[in-house]
């Protein structure tokens, strides 16, 4: 049996950046879905090594001045810096995705866990665009800058990344680029030997 809209949000899923997104942004009861979407991903032992932490409303002044704060660190001016500071205020929503990786697990080694993380945003941005919204997974050095990672990271934890979530004001221009499925989905073993 086939659910044919499931599978074409899966089939047209795109990235929607910060700058083409506006309210309104998923509200709690969407959200919620969005994380039943996430926990529905392949986890070995249920170990869920991850969390969404929501920034919204006043909050996403907060995230500007650390964005800011971290890109005077890294040498940029106040031009480079309002414009970070920018990038935290321009969505409706953002949702930091932080990874708890148990490297001591004794059954599901840290790739396997890895794995799962990354299940779980691919369904939490599908349910976000099967419900009408707009979302795109955002990291760079940010994420590695240690103010901004205490401020989303307890202990042995590591921050992802952001998911910028809103309604879209744009589709993509063109076919996403993409290959076509036979060249990822080959029969093994192969014949004759690898280039």
């Amino acid at each position: 049996m086939t659910d044919e809209t499931s599978l074409q949000a899966l089939l047209t899923r795109y990235s929607v950046g910060p700058k083409y997104l506006v309210e309104p942004g998923p509200d709690d009861e969407q959200l919620a879905l969005m994380v039943q979407a996430a926990l529905r991903a392949p986890d070995h032992a249920e170990l869920v090594p991850y969390r969404f932490k929501l920034v919204r409303g006043a909050a996403k002044q907060g995230m500007a001045a650390l964005f800011a704060d971290a890109a005077l660190a890294a040498g940029k001016g106040e031009e480079g810096a309002a414009l970070d500071a920018e990038r935290a205020l321009k969505p409706p929503m953002t949702v930091a995705v932080v990874a708890r990786i148990d490297l001591g697990h004794p059954q599901v080694p840290a790739h396997e866990q890895w794995a799962a993380v990354g299940g779980a945003i691919a369904n939490f941005l599908t349910a976000a665009h099967a419900l009408g919204f707009g979302g795109k997974m955002l990291s760079g050095a940010k994420v590695r800058n240690p103010a901004i990672a205490a401020a989303f990271c307890e202990p042995g934890e590591t921050l992802l990344g952001w998911i910028a979530l809103g309604t879209p004001v744009r589709k993509p221009a063109g076919p996403a680029r993409k290959p076509e499925a036979q060249q990822v989905l080959v029969d093994w073993p192969t014949a004759g030997p690898r280039t």
